[in-house]
């Protein structure tokens, strides 16, 4: 096992909550560097409450969302992946596609060329993916993703209904076997993963299939999607989606990292 010596620092608060509208909150890990920098959604219903991914799991989630929001959000996982993924244990509710083996993933590392060697990734990552420590006594060698128990199992095309929260489950694979969209269908949002967002779509990694990722982009293009609150960077609208789609098909993927 490999041991970090690095000094990083501790911060105050490792997640930032940014109230996004009165019934949605973006969580971030701003000490996160690079790919592995995450958005974790927050969806606040009458009685019970939805959380689309939950981050790299370096330190407690759950006792966190507990304090701030008063009750246990249902979990759903865009796909397994560690930065989606990590704290997927803690949750009494997980929600995946079955193709996402979030009950054995992959273990995942900190350590930039480590994880760079394990992605199959050209680019160079740096050599600690964080740029400070939940704790002080936290060692970013022993990091690990730690498996859950999925509690449903979801297909292309159940409706998630959480008290007053509807959400259409799109299965697009490419980027992951099993990786899905959440579609609000009242409001054209979506949720997106890491289906799209606005970088360098990954396509490359162990599980990924190109033509598969072209087949489930082109059929996101034909949905009236209105916004889109992706898995990684910032939100756009449907002209952002449509030229980001575009830009993939135009080599069907080809050539990317």
């Amino acid at each position: 096992m490999r041991r970090s010596t690095l000094p990083l620092p501790v911060p105050s608060e490792w997640f930032r909550f940014t109230a996004v509208t009165e019934r949605l909150t973006l969580i971030e890990e701003p000490h996160v560097r690079g790919l592995l920098r995450a958005n974790l959604w927050h969806l606040r219903g009458r009685r019970r409450d939805l959380l689309v991914d939950c981050g790299l799991g370096v330190t407690a989630l759950v006792p966190l969302l507990r304090e701030r929001f008063g009750r246990e959000p249902v979990l759903v996982l865009t796909h397994a992946h560690l930065d989606h993924m990590g704290s997927a244990h803690e949750f009494g509710e997980v929600w995946a596609h079955p193709l996402e083996h979030v009950d054995d993933p992959a273990p995942g590392s900190l350590h930039g060329p480590t994880l760079a060697a394990d992605l199959g990734l050209a680019e160079t990552l740096p050599p600690a993916l964080l740029n400070a420590r939940p704790h002080g006594g936290y060692d970013i060698g022993t990091y690990r993703v730690r498996p859950a128990t999925p509690t449903r199992s979801l297909a292309d095309g159940d409706i998630l209904e959480v008290d007053d929260i509807r959400l259409v489950v799109l299965h697009l694979p490419g980027h992951s076997p099993g990786s899905i969209a959440l579609f609000d269908e009242h409001d054209g949002t979506l949720f997106s993963g890491d289906v799209i967002y606005d970088d360098v779509l990954l396509d490359s990694l162990p599980g990924s299939d190109r033509g598969r990722y072209a087949h489930s982009l082109r059929r996101l293009r034909d949905l009236p999607v209105r916004l889109t609150r992706p898995g990684h960077e910032g939100s756009f609208g449907k002209d952002r989606l449509h030229h980001l789609i575009d830009d993939y098909l135009r080599d069907e993927g080809g050539g990317r990292r």
